[in-house]
């Protein structure tokens, strides 16, 4: 079933090359970031660890478990990004490390001055909706999956950092616009689709709110643009660069939610699921719910009900 998009996994060092087996780090540096990959071949507890500027960390093999912010601990496996503000220290536990199941993760550090460069510049050129609406880095949302846009750009890093392709700073700048891009739309997605967390003053959050209450019915981006009081074009355009995805993807995205949890929690036929959710072809539904999740609503329905058996 769905998971976020995992990035390219990283030959393992050789053990005899560690200089431990709790963390190991290899560092990779640059003029502007630095890629630091942890590997960890022995189970451990309340590993803490703090970095001196803001860090995007994914992971590429294992399970961690994660405490960040005085929080509950959370499950932290591949597919999944993590951010850390500069001068935070995050403890981990490491249950399930070995040497035959080592645990890996990148944490990508990166410099304010720059990440505030970006920022400005999108602000100044590509200003958002709303009334004082501006581009920036939420601390509140540092825990979500990877999207597709997102995983390439920190797998290119990735590549950039450990290579030695001439002029990698450079092209390390040019990629880490992308990947502050791709997290700023990110977070400002889930901030949306949280009542608690979404801007009432901005006419897209109030879209999405429009669309999630009304996803069984047929809606039209027409309708949308009206209700944010723009152009189709202007709505279209402000939307796909919010959120980087665009009005009808997002609808499909909600519908196939809605459909997830009607399989899980209805006794209706699959058919029924369709087409109570606005969908006019029983084929197409099943071709992007499978496209979606990976199973079709049918394999979806039988995993669902035998993990409630149990």
């Amino acid at each position: 079933m769905s998971s976020g998009f995992k990035l390219d996994q990283i030959a393992i060092s050789e053990e005899k090359s560690m200089k431990t087996l709790v963390e190991n780090r290899r560092a990779f540096t640059l003029q502007n970031c630095e890629l630091n990959v942890f590997e960890t071949l022995q189970a451990s507890a309340l590993v803490p660890l703090t970095f001196s500027d803001f860090v995007v960390t994914s992971m590429l093999r294992g399970r961690k478990v994660m405490h960040l912010f005085d929080q509950p601990g959370f499950d932290y496996i591949p597919g999944e990004t993590v951010l850390v503000p500069a001068h935070v220290t995050m403890k981990i536990d490491f249950p399930d490390a070995s040497e035959n199941n080592p645990t890996q993760c990148i944490a990508l550090a990166l410099d304010q001055i720059k990440i505030q460069q970006i920022l400005d510049r999108l602000n100044e050129q590509y200003p958002r909706e709303g009334k004082d609406q501006y581009w920036a880095l939420s601390q509140n949302q540092y825990h979500f999956m990877n999207n597709l846009d997102l995983a390439q750009s920190l797998n290119k890093l990735i590549r950039i950092c450990s290579g030695t392709a001439l002029g990698k700073d450079i092209l390390a700048d040019l990629t880490l616009q992308e990947l502050i891009v791709h997290i700023i739309q990110t977070q400002n997605l889930h901030a949306a689709t949280n009542p608690q967390t979404a801007d009432q003053n901005s006419p897209l959050s109030y879209v999405i709110s429009y669309i999630r209450a009304n996803i069984s019915e047929k809606i039209q981006v027409e309708d949308l643009s009206e209700k944010a009081c723009m152009s189709r074009t202007s709505f279209y355009r402000a939307f796909k660069r919010e959120f980087n995805l665009s009005p009808l993807d997002f609808i499909l995205k909600e519908k196939i939610k809605k459909a997830k949890s009607l399989l899980s929690d209805s006794k209706a036929s699959i058919s029924e699921v369709c087409y109570q959710l606005g969908f006019s072809d029983l084929n197409y539904f099943g071709r992007q719910f499978k496209k979606s999740e990976g199973i079709s609503p049918t394999q979806y329905r039988a995993v669902v009900g035998s993990g409630s058996e149990h």
